[in-house]
């Protein structure tokens, strides 16, 4: 698996990917807090300057994406204050590559990226009814950080907030 800078080219594919990944809790959520996480993933924040958007390939076959932040960057559009460490957004695997490491494969890279700048921590926000990416982020050693927690909707379903030392 490779992992690499996206190209400008393949923005509306990642973005059509992301949106193909998220679907499976259109169901488990209610509808207006489904259209709030759809306009959050396909909006232009991960093209902003400083974000880097990332690409997981196998054989020329992108399988998953993910947006590394840069710290100190409004990357929530105005719910939580900006964080001095960069923060993993939106991170995306197709349904057929799931559970084959393609997740762990993006936050390690995104882990590397942020070390390689001299940062001590990395951060994400993750939908509270995500269960599976919370049980990744835990095994791979990321902490809950409740305070940086937040509503967007506000419908009760709260994006949880967690940070690892790198």
């Amino acid at each position: 698996m490779n992992i690499r800078d996206a190209r400008k080219d393949e923005v509306q594919a990642i973005r059509k990917q992301r949106l193909q990944a998220y679907s499976i809790y259109a169901k488990a959520i209610n509808q207006n807090h489904w259209q709030a996480l759809k306009q959050a993933i396909s909006s232009d924040a991960d093209i902003q300057p400083g974000v880097e958007l990332l690409v997981a390939e196998h054989e020329g076959i992108a399988l998953g994406s993910a947006a590394l932040f840069p710290a100190n960057t409004d990357a929530y559009q105005g719910h939580v204050e900006e964080l001095d460490y960069p923060e993993i957004r939106v991170l995306a695997v197709t349904p057929e590559a799931q559970g084959k490491g393609v997740a762990s494969a993006l936050i390690e890279e995104c882990i590397h990226r942020a070390k390689a700048k001299g940062y001590c921590w990395i951060g994400l926000h993750t939908g509270a009814f995500m269960h599976g990416a919370i049980r990744l982020y835990e095994r791979v050693g990321f902490e809950r950080l409740p305070q940086y927690d937040f509503e967007p909707a506000n419908d009760g379903i709260i994006v949880k907030a967690f940070r690892k030392a790198i």
